[in-house]
């Protein structure tokens, strides 16, 4: 899909992955060194009571759940930030997450026709549809070809 085919409003929702204890230690221990991520008896002793996934992960597993549902990967031309990023719930050994994504902001490029900013607000659930996290990406997208 392109920028014109994604107005305010416009929603969507991707699949969903579980995430074992294993991922969720792999990837602190490469990314995010905090005890709560990588050793689970130090977790249990934390204020989380046990081992918790990074935000890090939370977010690329998010928006890779996203990328495979394909709405604006051919028209994507990148972004230039994300904002309100908020950690809302810890996500555990097990936790299965989807998103559920809406169209928040759409404007046409003024200075190139070709291309304009759609903003996009995710949130990450669990499967008990608890929200775990929020973020919002202004995506550079091209616009139908005429």
């Amino acid at each position: 899909m392109y920028f014109d085919d994604l107005p305010v409003g416009f929603a969507f929702e991707t699949g969903s992955r579980s995430l074992s204890e294993d991922e969720i230690l792999s990837f602190a221990r490469q990314y995010d060194k905090q005890p709560f991520h990588t050793d689970p008896e130090a977790a249990k002793a934390s204020a989380y009571g046990g081992l918790i996934a990074s935000g890090l992960q939370t977010m690329a597993i998010g928006f890779d759940l996203t990328l495979e549902v394909g709405i604006w990967n051919e028209a994507s031309m990148g972004s230039p930030g994300m904002d309100q990023v908020r950690w809302i719930r810890p996500v555990r050994p097990g936790d299965t997450l989807r998103v559920k994504a809406v169209v928040v902001s759409s404007k046409p490029s003024r200075s190139r026709d070709d291309r304009g900013r759609t903003g996009i607000m995710y949130r990450v659930l669990n499967q008990v549809d608890e929200v775990v996290m929020t973020y919002q990406i202004i995506h550079i997208l091209k616009r139908r070809p005429v």
